[in-house]
């Protein structure tokens, strides 16, 4: 993440688009990690944080540029294995869609995977909210995921 706020500042969900980006699809952090060690960067004084509208803006700091420069090797090492694994992604992709014959369907099945990928995490960041809730918020939250994935259909319904 400092290497990426070294490029320049950043908000949360900038850093998860990125990390997405730069990996093909392979790693998207969801925002229940993304937040808490960017508030670590920031308890740590490698970053600050400030206000863009009504999101936080994170900022490297100089102490933070002095610990990326004594740890560029293993965070340039992550990065280019991130887009190594998302090259490998892409061209698996492209083999599957060739053996299905859906190489035209190609644009709409990303946007559709877009519009599940932020579903997901939408999802995901509401459920993380939920954890240390009473007992019956749990129950009423895990009667709707059952609802939905009734009406989704998948293996637990057939």
């Amino acid at each position: 993440m400092l290497k990426l706020l070294a490029e320049k500042p950043r908000h949360g969900y900038e850093i998860i688009k990125e990390l997405d980006e730069r990996s093909n699809g392979f790693y998207v952090p969801s925002p229940g990690m993304v937040y808490p060690a960017l508030n670590r960067l920031e308890e740590l004084r490698h970053a600050t944080v400030g206000v863009d509208g009504s999101r936080k803006l994170y900022s490297i700091t100089d102490f933070g540029k002095e610990h990326l420069t004594e740890n560029m090797a293993p965070a340039n090492a992550l990065l280019e294995q991130f887009g190594r694994v998302g090259e490998r992604m892409a061209r698996v992709r492209a083999m599957l869609d060739e053996e299905s014959g859906e190489q035209g369907s190609r644009v709409t099945q990303h946007g559709g995977r877009t519009e599940l990928k932020h579903a997901l995490h939408t999802l995901q960041s509401a459920l993380e909210c939920k954890w240390s809730a009473p007992a019956e918020e749990q129950q009423r939250v895990a009667a709707i995921l059952q609802r939905a994935v009734a009406q989704i259909g998948g293996p637990e319904t057939e």
